[in-house]
């Protein structure tokens, strides 16, 4: 007599693949990640993809070295990769969403490890996501030391995946940015954003919805559909050489804040001290026209705009007037287009950002 808890002998073998797990495409993919990883290999790195844990040594340069981490996704933005079969680019948002706000603390980012996660593996569109993550991490400096591919039969629907990123980066503990100098009469400058970056698509998706057919062919020179999706912008290497040049002991820059979701209107206060507050000047940088058509056909004031999107603005830095003329001349001449957006000013009764 068979046992109900022992298979029958003239069962059909059912294997993982059979189950819908595809172990040879999963070598597959690691396969095309390797070169991917090799270039972004940096000081530190002593075992990378390929193990059971990746090993990273604090360089030896740092003397008190506090670690700094960050964690994030894309959000549903990644809807709009399904949709448009366009998977290149959201793997550099998920690097900059976690890079950009470890930077914000003065730290240099040293690793990244990201998590891929789907229903049924597509080598194909894996390895294009994974080489927008080699790509952001070379363009940060920061080495892509590890991650997880996790295809899960059932979890998800067909053609669609979950990302998820971790960074590491270091900074010396004398040097950590906290924004305890920032003080009333300080000068804020805002770094323009490639556009709307990783936050706020729920409504960039209500928008699209709402729009139909009826989209512009082109927004700011670039096709409609490349416009929505350009990817989010790292600031890491030209905002590191900014604030080696003008330190905050020096009376440089003294604060950064990573517009991300809330916009401007939430993350700003992040890294202002109780009891002062960012006035901003609307008009002090112009809108694209991709922000102009989200905000016209949301329908909506400035003041969601500035809660919802960066809305241009993709990184604020914080310094003191004697120095911000200097500080924007370093970062404009590595490139980013800086404007100055506002002062701090005592905070009163009112909100910690105001756009007047």
């Amino acid at each position: 007599m068979t046992s109900a808890h022992t298979p029958s002998p003239t069962a059909t073998p059912i294997s993982y693949k059979d189950a819908g797990v595809d172990i040879e495409a999963g070598d597959a993919l690691v396969e095309r990640i390797k070169p991917l990883a090799k270039k972004t290999m940096r000081e530190g790195l002593l075992a990378g993809i390929g193990g059971f844990g990746a090993l990273f040594e604090v360089p030896k340069r740092y003397k008190e070295p506090v670690l700094v981490s960050g964690t994030d996704g894309v959000g549903t933005k990644l809807k709009l990769a399904f949709e448009w079969n366009m998977h290149d680019t959201v793997g550099i948002d998920l690097v900059g969403m976690s890079v950009n706000d470890v930077l914000v603390q003065g730290a240099e980012p040293l690793f990244f490890l990201d998590y891929f996660a789907c229903g049924k593996l597509d080598v194909d569109t894996a390895a294009a996501v994974v080489g927008g993550i080699a790509k952001g991490c070379e363009l940060s400096g920061c080495a892509l030391i590890g991650g997880e591919t996790a295809e899960m039969p059932g979890m998800y629907p067909a053609g669609e995946y979950d990302l998820a990123g971790f960074c590491v980066g270091a900074v010396e503990k004398s040097k950590i940015l906290t924004g305890a100098t920032v003080q009333s009469g300080d000068v804020v400058l805002g770094l323009a954003s490639a556009g709307v970056h990783s936050n706020g698509f729920s409504l960039v998706r209500k928008c699209l919805e709402r729009a139909g057919a009826n989209t512009p062919a082109t927004l700011d020179g670039k096709p409609f559909k490349q416009a929505i999706m350009e990817p989010t912008r790292l600031y890491v290497k030209n905002v590191l050489a900014a604030l080696a040049a003008h330190p905050t002991d020096a009376g440089g820059i003294k604060a950064l804040a990573h517009i991300t979701g809330g916009g401007l209107l939430e993350n700003i206060p992040r890294v202002l001290p109780d009891g002062l507050a960012a006035h901003l000047t609307h008009g002090s940088w112009p809108q694209t026209e991709l922000f102009a058509w989200l905000q016209a056909t949301a329908g909506i004031d400035h003041i969601e705009m500035n809660r919802t999107f960066n809305n241009g603005i993709g990184m604020v830095v914080v310094v003191s007037a004697a120095q911000a003329d200097a500080v924007a001349a370093t970062l404009r001449a590595s490139g980013e287009t800086v404007y100055t957006i506002g002062t701090i000013a005592p905070q009163g009764a009112g909100a910690q950002v105001v756009v007047a």
